[in-house]
């Protein structure tokens, strides 16, 4: 269905010169590396890092492991509730594109990987928290997650999201600490060793009302599984190069902030559960706080509530129930 809501798409590239615009949010993977005195030399790694691991997994015709490079690009979308030039920040994205320096040919890769989003903070920092306050057990709010869901699907069914991007997205995260992962006999030449998860999780639940489907695979020389969330057909839909650009792009984020999962010195079981007070583990020397992240999220979540939730809440009430997916 059309709804009427107008999206924007801005493109900035995510190098080493990069600067966070006040849009993005802050916790936001990439944009928390652009902070602080070492900014640039915690980019200068980040690229580094994502250019060894993409050359290590794309290894034939590549007997020096230089042949490729990976360009990243920032695709922040904006929307405008009412068509009057107001726009809010919906979702920031990360597409990926792929340099042969062998052919010298631009391949283009996949986009999605990160996935940042204000409305997912004001549900889960301010929602959630809101709703389970002063009671006993954990439970969840009517509704939890059907905005956030239909915006994200409204965007990818857009005419704006199809004339810039060829393909879906595939969203990239970490595994969840608090399940166990059992290694099945699944294997994939690119992605890897498959895991299946003991039981469903709330980011599942989020991500399949956007839509969006989950599978577990750990690449060769990884140490512990990532979580691909995707349309389609993840194995079948996606080329090597395209699948390796993810990976690469998306492990070396976890490693520098889930240092305790994805930079162990001990490769997941056949049963694993992941733990991020494991003490076996290296740093990448790229400094990040994770509970001042956490805090930010809140506020994040908050000025969402109040410059979004709230003064659209009668639109979004009415075109979410008139919704059709």
């Amino acid at each position: 269905m059309s709804t009427g809501f107008q999206y924007t798409i801005k493109r900035i590239s995510f190098d080493e010169n990069y600067h966070p615009a006040d849009s993005t949010r802050i916790t936001t993977n990439f944009a928390n590396l652009a902070r602080g005195e070492h900014r640039q030399e915690n980019l200068r790694k980040a690229l580094r890092m994502v250019d060894s691991r993409f050359n290590a997994l794309a290894q034939w015709d590549n007997p020096k492991a230089d042949r490729y490079a990976v360009e990243l690009e920032i695709i922040s979308v904006d929307v405008d509730i009412e068509g009057n030039g107001q726009h809010f920040p919906s979702i920031e994205i990360l597409k990926t594109t792929i340099v042969d320096n062998q052919t010298n040919q631009r391949i283009d890769g996949i986009v999605g990987n990160n996935f940042s989003s204000y409305v997912r903070d004001y549900d889960f920092s301010v929602l959630l928290l809101e709703h389970n306050k002063g009671k006993a057990g954990f439970s969840i709010p009517d509704n939890y997650g059907e905005l956030h869901g239909k915006l994200f699907k409204d965007f990818i069914n857009s005419d704006v999201y199809k004339e810039n991007f060829k393909k879906p997205p595939v969203i990239c995260l970490s595994v969840s600490d608090n399940k166990t992962y059992h290694r099945t006999d699944n294997h994939h030449p690119i992605l890897g060793v498959e895991y299946e998860p003991n039981e469903s999780s709330l980011t599942e639940q989020y991500f399949k009302k956007m839509g969006l489907r989950v599978r577990y695979f750990m690449p060769e020389d990884s140490v512990a599984p990532l979580a691909f969330y995707f349309f389609g057909d993840l194995l079948n839909d996606y080329t090597n190069l395209e699948l390796i650009g993810t990976i690469s792009t998306m492990e070396t984020f976890q490693k520098i902030y889930r240092p305790e999962i994805y930079n162990a010195n001990a490769v997941a079981g056949s049963a694993y559960q992941p733990n991020l007070k494991h003490a076996d583990h290296s740093l990448t020397q790229i400094v990040y706080d994770r509970e001042e992240r956490s805090q930010l999220a809140i506020k994040q979540g908050k000025f969402a509530e109040e410059n979004f939730i709230k003064p659209y809440k009668a639109i979004l009430d009415q075109w979410s129930e008139q919704y059709a997916s």
